[in-house]
């Protein structure tokens, strides 16, 4: 079961206004958002985080650092189905609206909502990002009473690779923190240096 956390006010008014304003709905590069038929709904909003990369190789037994950057939501319209997805960042005035946006982790992200909602755990969800592995996740939470803008991944959290994921790991395959991370951490740390210099 997912017990998402509420997303702060202003940005959900932001992706209100811009849902309500036909130009920013026209000028979207999101075809299936400008072709959708009657009203839309901002939904199941999702704190966004991003690993922080100065933090590729974390210390054993230490939570790696995360950084909020900020909050999506999955846009509906008269269908069950998300046609698009709205991002909002914060500024120095607060949170306002982004983009919107479409293409697969739309829906490898609602996806992976609804294999999560099966779960026997109670968890919040949130996405966490891997930009130095072009990679997103569904990252599921074990505390749902935390608020989704603080906290970093506990060892038991799961993580949802989405599709499409980087070789060699499974997408919509939820993993433990514990067990992912040092796969992450490992292609995240610079290549060793070949040859030794030579002798003077």
């Amino acid at each position: 079961m997912l017990r998402p956390s509420p997303a702060p006010a202003p940005a959900l008014r932001s992706v209100l206004a811009a849902l309500g304003s036909p130009t920013a709905v026209r000028e979207a590069r999101t075809p299936a958002l400008r072709a959708a038929q009657g009203p839309l709904s901002p939904e199941l909003p999702l704190p966004v985080h991003v690993l922080d990369v100065r933090d590729q190789v974390v210390p054993s037994g230490q939570a790696p650092r995360t950084r909020l950057v900020g909050w999506r939501f999955l846009i509906r319209g008269t269908t069950d189905r998300a046609v698009a997805a709205a991002d909002t960042m914060l500024t120095p005035d607060g949170w306002s609206f982004s983009h919107f946006f479409e293409g697969p982790y739309v829906t490898a992200t609602e996806r992976a909502l609804l294999q999560a909602e099966t779960l026997p755990t109670s968890y919040q969800p949130r996405l966490l990002s891997v930009p130095g592995l072009y990679m997103l996740t569904l990252w599921l939470h074990g505390d749902t009473e935390a608020d989704g803008a603080s906290a970093s991944p506990a060892p038991a959290d799961l993580l949802v690779p989405l599709a499409p994921a980087p070789p060699g790991i499974a997408s919509h395959r939820p993993h433990r923190v514990a067990d992912l991370l040092p796969v992450l951490t490992l292609r995240l740390a610079p290549p060793p240096l070949f040859g030794t210099p030579a002798p003077a």
